[in-house]
């Protein structure tokens, strides 16, 4: 890893229910990593699973575990506002009806994987994600990670005069 860029510690974002296809996505992701781990790439990482959606007005958004996936979404939204980045289309709040209650009910529809890099414990970067018309995906920061290269939207601010 080169010297200028920080060794990240990794936490990947994966639900537990799978639609077709995403089981084997979501195994190379994490063969990925570890493969990065071993070559120091990264300073380890934690896998994280979650469900489809929480709602945040749920008896289970209160639960340690409810309350640990409503904060780093909270975040990851923060880190996107700051970066200028959309996390929209990959976090979608939706209205959901509900059968056993006769009522609907508002959620958060969270993404098959998510991952955030952290430099010791600051949000560096959140995939996927999307910058104008680009999505930066979790592979591509895997790929830029194994080169020894920040995230695109950090090389792309770099190219940017404030004069």
């Amino acid at each position: 890893m080169s010297d200028t860029i920080p060794t990240p510690h990794i936490e990947l974002y994966v639900r537990s229910m799978l639609p077709d296809g995403a089981h084997e996505r979501q195994e190379a992701v994490i063969d990925r990593l570890q493969t990065l781990d071993e070559s120091d790439h990264i300073d380890g990482f934690n896998v994280i699973v979650w469900g489809k959606q929480i709602a945040p007005q749920s008896a289970a958004a209160r639960t340690e575990e409810g309350k640990y996936i409503l904060n780093r979404v909270a975040e990851f939204k923060q880190w996107a506002l700051s970066n200028n980045v959309s996390l929209e289309s990959f976090y979608q709040d939706t209205t959901v009806d509900s059968e056993v209650a006769a009522s609907a009910y508002d959620a958060m529809a969270l993404p098959v994987m998510g991952l955030a890099e952290y430099d010791d414990s600051e949000l560096v970067h959140v995939a996927p994600c999307t910058k104008d018309d680009a999505v930066h995906t979790i592979m591509d920061r895997l790929d830029r990670l194994e080169a020894g290269q920040p995230p695109a939207l950090d090389q792309e601010r770099g190219g940017v005069s404030v004069v």
